[in-house]
């Protein structure tokens, strides 16, 4: 079938052929260039389409390309990760059937607040927290069964951003000092959660009504000095000579069958009761004691080839283009 690939996009202004010259040129490693390929070895015919500032272009060029499937990978929009959900609106209200979450999941899940009321109403532990709004004026209160240390965060972002190790604070002084780096860097409120000691572990689900728990993943944070805390930093996650120094790595979980039981159910209640839709991932806590906390949800995750959640489908038995297809399988069903 016809499949239209739609990313955010540095060059917006680029065609297929643009990108696809980036493509066989391979100078870029983008989630985006992974799925195009895979589509096309399935047998779809695959336009990719990438915006930025302007949602007109995406408009008329699906129009003009008229495709049974929008594959979404568009994680934000005008430079805000924020505005994911409206650009998965837009394709819906234009009558496109797409892969991933509705607007509602992908709004509801980018709230790390409004996600975390969700997820303890059905009865999922989450770390306690308090949200700091900017521009409230004079001193940011904690409450009191707010305990430290403390992780500050932006409220609306993810893939770590605006996590490093001055987040984790120990004291009202260091959360002020940290929220207000949050207001002015991020233009947007500072959530100030308990953090949870223990196993950083990341879970693929795969499905609708039926869900697919896909192998987890665990972050092993090596040779970290003691001196910094155990946390999913944005260098951590992304910065590869960073990882290398610090034999900083991610690999399958060992977990007792009983502890994957629990996480399994974990995932597949969070996974529905935040609206989430095709595939997604749930990223958790392990504590010393096997309590398993929720994060943060990801409806919309990095898919490229070779990274966490493809290696955990490859592992649960689907090559990357079967996985690809997978997604496009769920989304057609649903």
């Amino acid at each position: 079938m016809k499949i239209a690939v739609v990313f955010d996009s540095l060059h917006p202004e680029w065609s297929d052929e643009d990108y696809r010259r980036e493509m066989a040129a391979d100078e870029a490693e983008e989630a985006e260039y992974d799925v195009a390929e895979a589509l096309e070895k399935h047998g779809h015919e695959v336009r990719l389409i990438g915006i930025r500032d302007d949602i007109r272009p995406l408009v008329g060029r699906l129009a003009e390309f008229e495709p049974g499937l929008v594959f979404n990978c568009c994680e934000g929009f005008r430079g805000g990760a924020q505005h994911e959900y409206a650009v998965a609106a837009v394709i819906e209200m234009h009558g496109y059937r797409h892969t991933g979450s509705s607007p509602t999941g992908l709004l509801v899940a980018r709230n790390k607040s409004l996600s975390k009321k969700i997820l303890a109403f059905h009865g999922i532990r989450v770390p306690d927290f308090t949200v700091f709004p900017p521009g409230g004026g004079g001193d940011l209160v904690r409450p009191s069964s707010l305990r430290f240390p403390l992780i500050v965060k932006p409220l609306l972002e993810d893939a770590s951003v605006g996590i490093a190790q001055a987040s984790v604070v120990a004291d009202d002084e260091g959360l002020a000092e940290r929220a207000r780096f949050i207001h002015e860097q991020f233009h947007q409120p500072a959530i100030a959660e308990e953090l949870i000691e223990g196993r950083e572990l990341y879970v693929g689900v795969v499905g609708n009504g039926d869900l697919e728990v896909l192998p987890v993943v665990e972050l092993h944070f090596g040779k970290l000095p003691t001196a910094e805390r155990r946390i999913a930093t944005y260098k951590a996650k992304w910065d590869e000579e960073y990882r290398d120094r610090h034999k900083i790595r991610s690999g399958f979980a060992r977990l007792s069958e009983a502890v994957r039981g629990k996480i399994r159910q974990v995932c597949e209640t969070a996974f529905h009761a935040l609206w989430l839709q095709d595939y997604g991932r749930i990223d958790l806590r392990l504590t010393h004691d096997h309590e398993v906390y929720v994060l943060e949800a990801n409806p919309n995750p990095f898919i490229a080839y070779g990274h966490e959640l493809a290696n955990s489908a490859e592992k649960a038995g689907m090559s990357y283009t079967a996985f690809i297809q997978r997604i496009v399988a769920e989304a057609l069903a649903r």
